[in-house]
């Protein structure tokens, strides 16, 4: 055996050596990270913002103060409210609002102050209570809404933004303000 290491220790080491190479090689290129010092990270100064968080830094804040319908107490000043009430000049809102109390028998769940605005599809109750504070409380209300009346309630809608015109709020408020369930439930389902 000795005989054999004297003779072929120079090979020996040699395949020792290469073993040591390709072992150090093999796990080098397999360790998944790596620390450079000249990546940049996104909270760097001057770093873009990622494109997926954009629309959520463009948006409204989610909690913005909402103003009262004309006609409607503001806080609990008893002299502001009458101010207010003469102030207040649009007529269309309020208009429709004889409408809505012929549509109010047909509607059994709506709620003493308005309508029950849930039962439009796609207005949930953080949407109703958005409307509520802005003041709209019935579907004749949402039924009178024009262009530019539903871009400006649709400003105000955070991320909600848009769902006014894609689920035909309008066109669902019109027909439960009529009191026309049946055909309500043929054009947009079934009330739940």
């Amino acid at each position: 055996m000795s005989e054999l290491l004297q003779t072929y220790w120079p090979l020996i080491v040699a395949a020792l050596l290469l073993g040591l190479v390709i072992a150090w090689y093999l796990f080098n290129s397999s360790r998944k990270t790596r620390v450079t010092s000249t990546s940049r990270d996104v909270l760097d100064d001057g770093a873009a913002p990622a494109q997926r968080n954009k629309a959520l830094i463009d948006s409204a804040p989610a909690a913005t103060p909402m103003q009262p319908a004309a006609g409607v107490p503001a806080g609990g000043a008893t002299t502001e409210p009458a101010a207010t009430a003469p102030v207040a000049t649009p007529a269309p809102t309020p208009t429709p609002a004889p409408a809505s109390a012929s549509a109010t028998p047909a509607s059994a769940s709506a709620p003493a102050g308005g309508d029950d605005l849930t039962r439009i599809k796609g207005l949930g109750p953080k949407l109703s209570a958005t409307l509520h504070g802005m003041g709209v409380t019935t579907f004749a209300q949402i039924a009178a809404w024009d262009d530019a009346e539903i871009d400006r309630v649709d400003a105000q809608m955070g991320r909600f933004q848009g769902r006014i015109r894609r689920d035909d709020w309008v066109g669902q408020a019109a027909m439960l303000a009529a009191g026309d369930e049946a055909g309500f439930a043929d054009r947009f389902g079934k009330l739940s």
